[in-house]
């Protein structure tokens, strides 16, 4: 948007480029004209009705859609619920989680999941020093609510700070009186406990969650090389052996750990073992490789003269099984044994 206002209508209707704001369809029309693109706004429970095939059409056709949700402020705001915030939080959460995994399932790759405020909740009945009151009245005070006032010629008042238009990045000559720390303003009919709309910390941080589905197909674990320097038989109670990490670590190209050791013909490990991570997220091509010494034990004096292998090995996902990633064969040609040995 290019201009905010907020209108001298008794309901605080806030205009956008001359356009009204208030309600799902409005906000649709100003998103379709006025983001360069093909957008949608809807209602959470609109979309969540949706099936399989409305979901993606949906998606397929527009670049950008908003799905709002009300459930905490419904709640909140009726004095005969307020006490039910926490309960409606959970709820919200629930179906957040709903929503953002039938956008997933339907193709939807990149989300932002927010909040148009945050709120104030006080589960006891408020002292009379918890309230403030106004001098203004009659025609001065355009609209009133427990946290905030709109009016003209507002003046400066005990307990509240004042902003003129200006001040606050809006178009008109619309005042604003919030009351300061978390006190509120007396409506009559209307709950205490549950309040927002103010300039409190707790009102106006809001989270901002940035979600990147990625396809699988898109998504692999770095490449793990040996570089054996073309060494294949083992003279002595020590391997040395570089393994190098063939590119950098990125969104699509994730770390991979391995396990390594020294395996005779039966698979009994006959050396140290060592868990390596492979993360490196340098362009240098140096500065991926790992060099290692594997000291080799007892055990390997009886495959003395035989193949053993270098197995690389990586964990099988949510267990504690390994697989083989790839090994590398050698021969033991040691004329003596040494006690220093492991």
């Amino acid at each position: 948007n290019q201009e905010l206002e907020i209108q001298d209508d008794g309901k605080a209707t806030v205009y956008i480029d001359g356009k009204s704001s208030s309600g799902t369809s409005n906000r649709d029309k100003i998103l379709k004209n006025g983001c360069g693109c093909r957008g949608v706004a809807l209602q959470s429970r609109d979309f969540l009705q949706m099936n399989r095939e409305e979901c993606r059409s949906l998606i397929r056709e527009h670049d950008v859609f908003y799905i709002y949700q009300n459930i905490i402020d419904k709640t909140g705001d009726a004095r005969d619920s307020e006490e039910r915030a926490f309960l409606a939080v959970e709820e919200t959460l629930e179906e957040l989680v709903k929503l953002l995994k039938k956008l997933a399932g339907n193709n939807a790759s990149n989300m932002l999941l927010t909040a148009d405020h945050g709120f104030i909740y006080q589960d006891h009945a408020l002292d009379e020093s918890e309230f403030v009151e106004i001098s203004a009245k009659g025609k001065d005070v355009s609209y009133l609510n427990r946290r905030f006032v709109l009016g003209h010629r507002l003046g400066k008042q005990k307990g509240m700070r004042a902003f003129e238009p200006e001040a606050l990045g809006l178009s008109g000559d619309m005042e604003v009186l919030i009351p300061k720390s978390i006190n509120r303003l007396r409506v009559k009919g209307a709950g205490s406990r549950f309040v927002h709309g103010g300039a409190s910390l707790q009102e106006v941080v809001v989270p901002v969650l940035q979600i990147h589905k990625k396809r699988k197909s898109d998504v692999r674990a770095v490449d793990v090389d040996v570089l054996r320097g073309g060494v294949s038989t083992i003279t002595s109670g020590q391997l040395s052996v570089a393994f190098y990490q063939a590119e950098p670590v990125t969104d699509k190209v994730q770390p991979r750990t391995l396990r390594v050791g020294i395996y005779n013909q039966s698979g009994e490990l006959i050396s140290d073992s060592h868990t390596l991570n492979f993360d490196f997220a340098s362009e240098n091509a140096r500065e991926r490789e790992l060099k290692l010494r594997f000291v080799l034990s007892h055990k390997a004096d009886e495959a003395n003269g035989q193949e053993v292998f270098l197995r690389l090995e990586e964990p099988v996902s949510g267990t504690s099984h390994y697989k083989e990633y790839a090994s590398e064969r050698y021969l033991i040609r040691r004329s003596f044994t040494t006690d220093f040995d492991l």
